[in-house]
């Protein structure tokens, strides 16, 4: 944020306590002026679009709420946003779940796209082992999500394509598209929802998740 920023900031920030006589500001005077802050402070550039930080959608909004609160959703709040989001999910359009493993792997090591220096055509990264551990010989990853090493193994799938196996084929491929369609207010991004990756990305890494071949399930 540059100087003239700033002091606007603080300008505004001290001149919403004088008005409120030296009493802190609400929460809708707080949020009215974080909007005005970031819109100030971000701009377009490239394939960058300040509508990511301005730009929010129920589901954001009421678990940023409930996050500031220091609570939980309320129930029927959190069962309602999982429906909508489920809703929202987009299927295989041909009805193939699973694509190359291998594909999937090279996916999920990347963490590269959407920054502004990226040409807009290009493909984005997965940047799943920042969050979960997914095979043995990767010694770098993130602890924020469970661990995913034999994750169709220890859910009993040893045949993807097999009906029996369908419950869990179509949860993974779920929770990839959308997480907030089974965790109102998961971490997780929604990679298919919301373009970050595309129909036959998600293909690929449901095949690392679930391919008996897969280093994951070695």
């Amino acid at each position: 944020m540059n100087k003239s920023i700033k002091k606007w900031a603080v300008t505004a920030a001290a001149g919403l306590l004088l008005a409120g006589c030296a009493s802190l500001p609400s929460s809708a005077e707080l949020d009215s002026l974080t909007q005005s802050i970031v819109k100030a402070s971000f701009r377009t550039q490239g394939q960058a679009l300040v509508d990511r930080v301005t730009a929010v959608d129920d589901t954001n909004r009421l678990c940023s709420q409930a996050d500031v609160a220091g609570k939980p959703l309320d129930e029927k709040v959190a069962k309602a946003i999982e429906e909508s989001n489920f809703k929202a999910i987009k299927w295989p359009a041909d009805g193939k779940f699973l694509g190359d493993w291998k594909q999937g792997e090279a996916i999920a090591q990347s963490g590269r796209g959407l920054t502004w220096t990226d040409p807009a055509k290009s493909a984005n990264g997965g940047n799943c082992y920042n969050c979960h551990k997914m095979a043995p010989q990767e010694i770098s990853f993130g602890t924020l999500g469970p661990s995913l090493y034999q994750y169709g193994k220890l859910r009993g799938v040893s045949d993807p394509n097999s009906p029996a196996s369908k419950p869990i084929v179509e949860y993974t491929w779920g929770k990839i598209w959308n997480s907030k369609a089974y965790n109102a207010c998961s971490n997780m991004p929604r990679a298919g929802h919301t373009g970050i990756l595309t129909e036959d990305q998600v293909r690929h890494i449901v095949a690392l998740l679930l391919d008996p071949n897969s280093p994951v399930n070695k």
